[in-house]
């Protein structure tokens, strides 16, 4: 017995100190205080307390029944009413829920809870509109709490009234500056707006006052991807490892971020920590194959392709993986038979053919790689990795001219694929047709406006012909942005800058492009150029050495080193 008066009273305290404004005691002014309205009521808590341990349980029947009786014996109290629109909103009552809050703001205007609910209600139902003014009145309520100005603010997001959420949410951060949820929310506002950094400035400040709030950095680290800041995104996730290494999401967003990087060795580094935390499916595997290919660690590839095979022989995609490395390990006879596991129900099938025809030429075997191809391409006419594959053939038979012709008799089928237009450039550039080639690689960026292979070639292109200058530095800079760690296309902005006479910029570009690929002679001379232009001789002359050691047979390497010699003030 002790305990139910322990439980009437803890739960009639803070009722009591509000009592004018949430409907169930009388204020003060009231007649109607007789001993028996005081024992309804205190009934009619003692109803609601053990309501409320029922929805603890889960049991929503139990509560229900309770607070009917509940209302039975206090029938005006709007506490109740909203207690038993709660309940209703949970098991998915909308009608009967929406009837309760009602009930609860005709007992009493000046309770705030059933105004929240009703903006709940109406907002989860699509009302937003109709759900603002609920949500503006629980805030004048009570401008304390916080919970109605986040909710209003995300209905406003919805409706894309983006001033009045940002200004309704700056409310609320001023009124409290410890307010998380507000400066998280700020975040989300502006982050719909593709304002990315004032979106992080907010994710900060929650972090600052929650430094393990996830969800925070989870969507700090996607405005940086927004922005194209990837090494900032990728601190950010490790970061959030380092709190729950076993996030699948968070581990597999990293993966993914790392590998289009080409930062492959630290990607191979949580491909592993994937695999023991227990989420080394296909998927992964097959991603820790790629990497290994892409690190030139053939064995590794081909043991890990060969493991899948082994589980699910039919994987064609797979197949054609493991041939790739027996190819790139030179070892052409596992690499044919690889190929021609491939079936031709596969879509893999034409693709396969391309390298079995490849193989066939590696070996002087050009007719019946010729033939091969011409064969499939009469079953199979509308695969464009098939023209692509026997256009490449007669490239490498040094006959672009009959690369180019073949292409160009189906461009009607392939007009709007992207690997269709790029290769048309490359084959006119290679012909020397530099205006045709620049306007197949337009082509090819309208239909792929971030490839960056593409943006290299157009900014390349225009940086040796001396024109468009500033325009091949929009190419080039947006290319660094998507392969930030290509060395190629770092040397072809060092280039630019080289060509347009910024020579401290193009020094330290060519200086990155050489660091990350050490062995070409062209990167070597550049950075070789760009150091004879700014008259630090020494350094033109070591970087034209190192070129000429990696291409030998370049003669022009060998004068440029016998001018530069002779040139006075060499130090």
């Amino acid at each position: 017995m002790r305990s139910h008066i322990f439980i009437i009273l803890f739960f009639m305290l803070p009722l009591i100190s509000s009592c004018a404004t949430n409907g169930v005691l009388p204020s003060s002014g009231q007649a109607d205080s007789s001993p028996a309205f005081v024992d309804d009521r205190s009934r009619a808590m003692y109803l609601y307390s053990r309501a409320r341990l029922a929805m603890n349980d889960g049991d929503f029947p139990l509560a229900l029944n309770l607070l009917r009786d509940a209302i039975e014996k206090d029938p005006n109290s709007a506490f109740l009413h909203a207690a038993v629109a709660d309940v209703k909103l949970k098991i998915g009552q909308i009608p009967e829920a929406m009837d309760y809050i009602k009930n609860a703001i005709k007992l009493d205007p000046e309770y705030r809870e059933p105004y929240l609910l009703a903006g709940i209600v109406l907002a989860s139902t699509g009302k937003e509109t109709e759900a603002l003014d609920y949500f503006r009145k629980a805030i004048k309520l009570d401008p304390s709490r916080e919970d109605a100005y986040i909710h209003l603010s995300t209905s406003l997001m919805r409706l894309f009234e983006y001033e009045e959420a940002v200004a309704t949410l700056k409310k609320l951060v001023k009124n409290n500056s410890e307010s998380i949820m507000g400066h998280y929310y700020l975040g989300r506002v502006y982050s719909q707006m593709k304002l990315y950094r004032e979106a992080i400035v907010y994710y900060r400040k929650s972090l600052e006052i929650r430094p393990d709030f996830e969800q925070s950095k989870i969507d700090m680290a996607a405005s940086y991807e927004a922005l194209g800041e990837y090494s900032q995104a990728i601190d950010t996730y490790r970061s959030l490892l380092e709190q729950d290494d076993g996030n699948g999401a968070i581990l597999q967003r990293l993966i993914q971020l790392l590998i289009q990087q080409r930062r492959f060795q630290e990607a191979l580094v949580y491909l592993d920590l994937s695999v023991k935390r227990g989420m080394g499916g296909e998927e992964t595997m097959r991603k820790i194959g790629l990497v290994h290919l892409e690190l030139e660690q053939f064995d590794e590839a081909i043991k890990v392709f060969s493991g899948i095979l082994e589980k699910d022989p039919s994987a064609d995609a797979i197949r054609l993986y493991l041939g790739i490395a027996f190819e790139e390990k030179d070892d052409m006879k596992r690499a044919y038979e690889e190929f021609s596991k491939i079936p031709e129900s596969s879509k893999y099938y034409p693709e396969a053919v391309g390298y079995r025809a490849f193989i066939l030429r590696s070996e002087a075997k050009t007719a019946e790689a010729e033939k091969l191809l011409k064969d499939t391409i009469a079953v199979y006419p509308d695969q464009l990795e098939l023209y692509l594959s026997l256009s490449s053939l007669y490239d490498a038979l040094e006959k672009p001219a009959d690369a180019l012709s073949l292409l160009l008799e189906n461009e009607k089928r392939f007009s709007r694929e992207f690997r269709f237009q790029f290769r048309l450039g490359v084959l006119y550039d290679k012909l020397g047709k530099k205006a045709e080639s620049i306007e197949r690689m337009k082509k090819a960026l309208e239909i792929n406006p971030d490839e960056p292979q593409a943006l290299n070639f157009l900014g390349y292109t225009y940086a040796e012909m001396g024109i468009n200058l500033n325009e091949a530095l929009v190419y080039l800079k947006k290319a660094v942005e998507l392969r930030p760690n290509d060395g190629f296309i770092i040397d072809s902005l060092g280039w630019l800058y080289f060509k347009m006479k910024r020579y401290a910029e193009a020094v330290a570009y060519l200086e990155e492009a050489n660091r990350l690929v050490e062995e070409d002679s062209t990167i070597a001379e550049h950075l070789g150029d760009a150091y004879h232009a700014r008259r630090d001789l020494k350094s033109a002359l070591r970087y034209y050495k190192r070129a000429l050691k990696i291409s030998p047979e370049r003669k022009e390497l060998a004068e440029k080193i016998h001018k530069l010699k002779g040139e006075p003030g060499e130090r």
